[in-house]
């Protein structure tokens, strides 16, 4: 199946983006060395006929009024300009290819084509290697993008291999207490001895077989945000403040718990975080707090202007 490659950038007075980019590149490497910078939208296409091709070019890939369309191959850079290409890293959703791809099949009410796009940065300067290093970083975040070859594929669809099945971590079951400990450390697991301690045993009892990682994993990911729960029920049992106003409020907290809280209640972070609205539900000023059997986030009851219209609602707190 044939790849059709176009390159589209917008006319000088509509160039927008290149002049943001250049103003960024301009701050980030803190000379005026880079002169101007150019910013094409390349596109690659395959699965699709070629009338179809060359009806999108000027319809959906481009907008003939305030863009330049180059077919194939890209402008000829000047010797004193660098020339970048950027695409999305395998995985990552590309939203312009795919927004071509549903404009494509609407269009031509046909099965929908392969899409890949790109940004081509021409940017023209005095540049050293240290400078377009510092370029590179900046234009590429790669956490979701990586450096493109300016060749042309001679296929855009990806194939990737099939995963094979999760290791099992044999002997898990037989780990005794130092050999747990091993483990933790060597996944890096949030989970604490007494957990996988646990999870050990869930697997020894009812499992009745070695986990694989992934279970272990995936029971950790979960017993991460756990740990954020059992954090703030931990009992503090000493603490040390600076500064000095932040004692007082501490103080100012021991004192409320005195009238509040029960006398043999623990101090937890929990405890500070929420002791304020006890305090007020206390003194009967908090009329309008929603109690529920669930109290995940914090909820109030409020009246709503609905159209001129006074309604009740629930008015939600939540982080």
């Amino acid at each position: 199946m044939t790849v059709y490659r176009c390159f589209v950038e917008k006319k000088p007075a509509y160039a927008v983006e290149a002049g943001a980019v250049l103003n960024d590149l301009t701050i980030a490497l803190r000379n005026d060395h880079i002169r101007s910078v150019r910013v094409l939208n390349r596109y690659d296409l395959e699965n699709i006929l070629e009338e179809d091709y060359k009806a999108a070019r000027y319809t959906i890939l481009s907008e003939p009024q305030v863009d330049d369309l180059y077919e194939e191959t890209m402008p000829e850079p000047a010797a004193d300009e660098y020339v970048l290409a950027v695409e999305y890293l395998p995985g990552q959703f590309d939203q312009r290819a795919d927004s071509c791809s549903q404009c494509i099949q609407l269009a031509t009410c046909r099965e929908r084509p392969e899409v890949r796009s790109a940004k081509i940065y021409f940017i023209k300067g005095e540049l050293t290697d240290a400078d377009r290093k510092r370029i590179e970083e900046t234009l590429i975040n790669p956490v979701e993008a990586r450096k493109a070859k300016l060749s042309k594929p001679e296929t855009i669809r990806q194939s990737y291999p099939h995963p094979e099945l999760p290791m099992i971590v044999e002997g898990f079951r037989e780990l005794d207490e130092a050999g747990l400990e091993a483990f933790l450390h060597q996944y890096g697991l949030a989970m604490d001895l007494a957990d996988i301690r646990f999870l050990q045993k869930y697997f020894i009892e009812e499992e009745k077989r070695d986990p694989r990682i992934t279970e272990i994993k995936v029971v950790d990911t979960y017993w991460s945000d756990h740990c954020r729960h059992t954090t703030f029920g931990t009992i503090i049992d000493h603490v040390d403040i600076e500064p000095a106003y932040a004692a007082e409020v501490y103080d100012e907290y021991l004192d409320l718990r005195k009238h509040v809280l029960k006398k043999d209640k623990p101090v937890t972070l929990m405890d500070l975080a929420t002791i304020g609205v006890k305090a007020l539900k206390q003194s009967g000023r908090l009329n309008d707090l929603d109690e529920s059997e669930e109290i995940n986030a914090c909820s109030v009851k409020i009246k709503a202007d609905i159209d001129g219209k006074e309604e009740d609602w629930l008015l939600m707190f939540k982080n």
